[in-house]
């Protein structure tokens, strides 16, 4: 089981478009996944067309990690029912989600220790039903973030070419390294994807090429562009591989490309 958080310091850069769109490349792919909705504001949950469901959510669970089944709790997506009507499905499409809430909340502050930091590691470590899970961070270096980090073998930082998410992404890498070196000493960085990219834009041009100095080979190809349908979409609740026309099509092309790239150790 691979155990990929996706994060950002900095709230609005598409970190959980980042996260819908690998879920739909894992699920294209037929790798059975989980999805922790990690964030309080559960959007993640709402993009997978899942809406929270009380005592079951990943607050609660997270509650009685000594006891709880996070397979038994989760929640399948509909998009599941929708590839596996598809002619091409290749046998029993699974993607599951550990719904957000308000509730886990209550472990996002600074101060939480170490045993309540391995909570979500806890219970992860006692399924085999998933081959995958990707975790949706809240964009704030507060308890769930670390929780996350503590329970993953990666951590896919997501960014927007522009001065602010830049220099952000840079502190969030710095901070990366030390949590791994207090920690967790086997936890890797996946690397930095640039997401909301606009050719037109000549500030956006200068900053990639920025991070392309700053990041080296830890930006990841491919660069996922400003995508003009992206929320219709979401609004929806569909994964992008189910979504008809070319621009879908090329941005599930992308999501498979970078959903390899990161899985491929």
């Amino acid at each position: 089981m691979q155990v990929v958080s996706i994060s950002s310091l900095k709230g609005g850069v598409g970190k959980t478009s980042v996260t819908l769109g690998l879920a739909s490349a894992a699920l294209a792919a037929g790798i059975p996944t989980l999805v922790v909705d990690l964030d309080p504001h559960a959007d993640a949950s709402t993009g997978l067309g899942v809406e929270p469901n009380g005592e079951n959510d990943i607050g609660h669970l997270l509650k009685n990690a000594r006891r709880a089944d996070i397979a038994a709790a989760a929640v399948s997506s509909p998009w599941t029912s929708r590839a596996s009507a598809a002619e091409d499905a290749t046998g029993p499409a699974v993607l599951d989600v550990a719904v957000g809430g308000a509730f886990s909340g209550i472990y996002d502050r600074p101060d939480l220790k170490l045993r309540n930091l391995r909570r979500l590691q806890t219970i992860l470590a006692r399924q085999d039903r998933y081959e995958l899970v990707l975790i949706d961070c809240p964009p704030s270096l507060n308890g769930l973030t670390r929780m996350a980090w503590t329970a993953s073998q990666r951590v896919l930082l997501v960014a927007e070419p522009s001065l602010f998410s830049v220099a952000g992404t840079e502190r969030t890498l710095r901070a990366l390294e030390l949590f791994r070196q207090e920690f967790v000493p086997g936890l890797q960085t996946a690397g930095v994807v640039a997401n909301r990219f606009r050719d037109s834009s000549s500030e956006q041009r200068f900053r990639l090429d920025e991070m392309r100095t700053m990041f080296g080979s830890s930006l990841l190809s491919p660069v996922l562009p400003d995508q003009a349908n992206w929320q219709q979409i979401q609004g929806a609740a569909y994964a992008v591989h189910q979504w008809p026309g070319d621009a879908a099509r090329q941005a599930a092309a992308r999501f498979d490309e970078l959903l390899r790239g990161i899985t491929a150790h």
